[in-house]
C-alpha cells in the first residue's frame, strides 16, 4: 500500500520516512504484514483538531509528516500547550479509551493509524511492538522532565535556544544526519505558539530570537527557516552540555 505524503509523492510502506523511529521500527516482515491489515492513513489540515480531550479514541497512530500540538484546557477556559508531536511520535494510549489532551494539527499532518483493539491484541503477542512502545514512552518521560527544567529554571534566551536545539536534534535523527556543525531546520511553530509553549510573551520570543541572530548563534530566512552555524554553541546558549544535560 502506498502513502500519499503532503508533497504529493507516493511512498511505499517499506520506504516510510519514519520507519526507523516509529513504533514498528523493530518489526519483522510477518509482523509488518499483520500491521498492514489494521492500518489506514488520515490527513489533517493545519489548524484542524485531530481529537478533543475526553473524546473516545478508537485508534492509535504514528505521525508520518507534519507537526501537531497537545493542549490542555482548564475549567475557566485558559489553555496551555503541553507538548509537541513530531514525525514518528505516537498518538493515543493502548488500554486508555479516551484522549487526555486536545491534539491539533499545527501544519498539514499525515498519520498512520491502527485500529485500537487489533493493535492492543498484537501488542500482547508481539514483544517487538511492546518493547518499542515502552522505549518511546520512557523517552517521552525523559523529555517531559527536561521540559520541567526548561520551564522552571531557564532564562528566556535559554528557553528559545533549547527549543531550537530540540527541534534540530529530532530533525537530524529523522533524516539520519549527524548532529553538529552547520544545520538548517524549519521551526514548526509560529512565534505566538512558541510563546504559549514556553510560557513567554510574544514580544520576549521575538526579542530573544533577534538577539540570537544578532550574536551569530542562528541565522534566519523568513520567520521559520533557521540555520545553526555551530550546533555546539547553540547547546551552550541553551545551558546544556553536548549530550543534552546540564552544564556542571
Amino acid at each position: 500500500m502506498a502513502l500519499q505524503i503532503a508533497t504529493g509523492a507516493l511512498v511505499e510502506c517499506g520506504d516510510c520516512p519514519i520507519r526507523h523511529r516509529a513504533v514498528c521500527a523493530r518489526c519483522e516482515t510477518d509482523e509488518l504484514s499483520t500491521l498492514e491489515h489494521m492500518k489506514y492513513y488520515r490527513g489533517y489540515e493545519a489548524g484542524q483538531t485531530i481529537v478533543w480531550s475526553g473524546d473516545r479514541m478508537d485508534f492509535v497512530a504514528s505521525v508520518v509528516s507534519g507537526i501537531a500540538t497537545l493542549t490542555q484546557t482548564m475549567e475557566d477556559g485558559r489553555r496551555q500547550m503541553v507538548g509537541l508531536l513530531l514525525p514518528s511520535d505516537f498518538v493515543g494510549r493502548p488500554g486508555r479509551n479516551t484522549a487526555a489532551y486536545d491534539v491539533t494539527a499545527t501544519t498539514d499532518v499525515v498519520m498512520c493509524c491502527f485500529r485500537k483493539k487489533p493493535f492492543e491484541d498484537m501488542m500482547r503477542k508481539t514483544p517487538h511492538i511492546a518493547e518499542r512502545l515502552l522505549e518511546m514512552t520512557l523517552d517521552e518521560l525523559d523529555a517531559a522532565r527536561e521540559w520541567m527544567l526548561l520551564l522552571g529554571r531557564k532564562t528566556a534566551r535559554e528557553k528559545i535556544a533549547s527549543l531550537i536545539a530540540i527541534i534540530a536534534r529530532r530533525d537530524a535523527s529523522l533524516h539520519l544526519r549527524p548532529v553538529g556543525g552547520n544545520l538548517a531546520v524549519t521551526l514548526p511553530l509560529t512565534r505566538e505558539e512558541m510563546a504559549d509553549y514556553l510560557g513567554l510573551t510574544l514580544e520576549t520570543v521575538s526579542r530573544q530570537i533577534s538577539a540570537l541572530k544578532r550574536d551569530g548563534v542562528i541565522s534566519l530566512e523568513g520567520k521559520r527557516q533557521v540555520t545553526i552555524p555551530d550546533f555546539d554553541r547553540l547547546v551552550e546558549e541553551a545551558g546544556d552540555d553536548n549530550d543534552g544535560g546540564m552544564l556542571a
